[in-house]
């Protein structure tokens, strides 16, 4: 269904070949081969047409759609999501937004490590799966199979007991408007680039963010849904410097004990 499932949801986007093909991060002639059945897509390239498409990875390769009652349905769908009549990746909440991924051989998802070096480049290179393949690459078990996560070495801060040089990986997030106050996340945008803040989410009222961070000295901004390009909640972090004991907490503690050992033996006497 694949072949024909992908000319059918290219029509209701309304988009071309090159359009399609520019929103998959693949080259023009794929999006040819793919719907004349001369070459099957990769794994990473299904899910995300399976994520333009806002249906399931397994709808996009049984179902027919461009039979009238599939078809229906799906119009629907992208109507109830607002996707048909706005088309635009950066509206608040939209399922537009096409993500690029890396799997490694046995086909599970990598978690791509951008570094402080990087950060520039990922601003253009973030949808191109040929920039992805150049980052280093790793996997964590512990997050599990659920999401696609991606690492970021931040810098700064702003975002202290957390050092700068710190690796933050995050869960990308879909549906903006489903982030909690308070949230901490990496957020990409094509003014601000790479920062760790955390999210409290103004979408509804003004579509706009506001990112504070955890370090007083540094006062909160707002920034608009317009310029962001992803949203990455922070689920781990990796780093080399362990956190600074607090004294005075280690102090108060030994008052205490030394305090209850005092009452302890004017019971006995």
């Amino acid at each position: 269904m694949i072949n024909t499932n992908l000319k059918f949801w290219r029509r209701e986007l309304a988009l071309t070949q090159a359009q399609m093909a520019e929103k998959l991060g693949i080259k023009r002639s794929l999006v040819g081969a793919y719907e004349e059945g001369r070459a099957e897509p990769k794994l990473a390239t299904l899910v995300n047409m399976a994520r333009l498409f806002g249906i399931s990875l397994d709808q996009l390769v049984t179902t027919d759609f461009s039979k009238k009652k599939n078809a229906k349905a799906a119009v629907r769908q992208l109507e109830a999501a607002g996707t048909t009549s706005d088309p635009n990746p950066t509206r608040p909440g939209g399922n537009l937004r096409i993500l690029a991924l890396t799997v490694d051989k046995e086909q599970n998802e990598n978690i791509e490590l951008v570094p402080q070096k990087a950060a520039a480049g990922y601003l253009n290179g973030y949808a191109d799966p040929e920039y992805l393949e150049e980052l280093p690459k790793f996997r964590l078990p512990m997050l599990g199979s659920t999401g696609t996560y991606r690492a970021f070495e931040i810098a700064g801060d702003s975002m202290l007991p957390i050092a700068s040089g710190t690796v933050i990986v995050g869960r990308y997030v879909d549906d903006w408007l489903s982030i909690k106050d308070g949230t901490p996340c990496i957020v990409v945008s094509s003014k601000e680039g790479i920062v760790f803040k955390r999210v409290f989410n103004r979408l509804k009222e003004g579509a706009m963010l506001a990112l504070h961070s955890d370090n007083p000295v540094y006062s909160p901004y707002e920034i608009d849904v317009e310029d962001v390009v992803e949203i990455w909640e922070a689920k781990a972090y990796i780093s080399s410097t362990f956190p600074i004991a607090d004294l005075s907490l280690n102090r108060l503690a030994s008052i205490v004990l030394d305090l209850q050992q005092q009452v302890s033996t004017m019971k006995k006497v």
